[in-house]
């Protein structure tokens, strides 16, 4: 057998299977979701900046699911659709099976290839999925920040249906990358440039993925730089939509600056949200 092992240095995540159980703990720790879905938005970061954020859109998904579809991207609009080609891919709680049938159906419809890169976006969920959901097969598939990823998300949805395969799909993005390590200050430093972060670019992001205009969110990824991984969020709305499911709602927000004291607000910083489709 196959297995994909860890791409990502120590740190972004636990490599201990109790220290996982702890952490993910720790960050539902009263918290109320007060719906299931299929179909969520997570951010990607390591877990001490995005972990709390991310596991509520983890647990946001049915737990009945039998394939967990993990969306990543960090592509740009000209790549295809990349798979993991493995037989299974190595968590801290061992090997998690990849869904070679659903895959087949999916690399056919969609011109697949090979994912042979070290990436993060899904990679870092993938201790908190397993954790989750213990049963489930995964569907590890980065796809492009283009309109065409809106349909791929559909193609999953009909796949899974042709295959009568219970299916959760977990799409992948950190928004706002601010600062001088990312070479975006529009509005300066400081109190201010978080502010506008907050309640404008990331803001405008996430209303557009919640009014459902897949044309709307690829326009301020692109041109508000205000998601890493549009592609991701696209499938995930195209899933939800051929599931039809609701809009998105907001579950959690927050930066990687509020890790810092209120005083000290980092020279750069970066978004997260989870939402999730009911």
């Amino acid at each position: 057998m196959q297995i994909r092992e860890y791409s990502l240095p120590q740190g972004w995540y636990p490599r201990d299977p109790e220290e996982v159980k702890d952490a993910v703990s720790r960050f539902l720790a009263g918290k109320n979701i007060p719906f299931k879905s299929r179909c969520a938005i997570s951010p990607h970061a390591g877990w001490y900046y995005s972990g709390r954020i991310a596991s509520a859109a983890a647990a946001s998904l049915e737990s009945d699911a039998e394939t967990v579809a993990v969306i990543g991207g960090h592509l740009p609009a000209g790549s295809p659709a990349l798979f993991a080609m493995e037989d299974s891919v190595r968590t801290p709680f061992g090997a998690m099976r990849i869904d070679k049938e659903l895959r087949a159906a999916l690399m056919e419809e969609l011109d697949g290839e090979e994912d042979r890169y070290r990436d993060n976006t899904i990679e870092v969920l993938l201790p908190m999925v397993h954790y989750l959901f213990p049963k489930a097969m995964l569907l590890w598939i980065r796809l492009p920040a283009s309109a065409r990823s809106f349909e791929a998300g559909k193609i999953i949805s009909q796949a899974s249906a042709k295959l009568n395969r219970k299916v959760n799909a977990l799409g992948s993005t950190d928004l706002t990358h601010y600062g001088r390590n990312y070479g975006f200050m529009p509005q300066g430093g400081g109190r201010q440039a978080l502010r506008w972060v907050r309640e404008v670019n990331d803001a405008n992001f996430i209303k557009a993925v919640e009014s459902g205009n897949s044309g709307k969110v690829l326009s301020c990824a692109e041109n508000d730089l205000s998601a890493c991984s549009a592609g991701a969020v696209l499938g995930a709305m195209g899933f939800a939509e051929a599931k039809k499911l609701g809009g998105a709602k907001l579950l959690e927000y927050g930066t990687s600056a509020d890790m810092q004291n209120e005083d000290n607000i980092p020279d750069s910083f970066v978004g997260y949200a989870a939402m999730a489709f009911v």
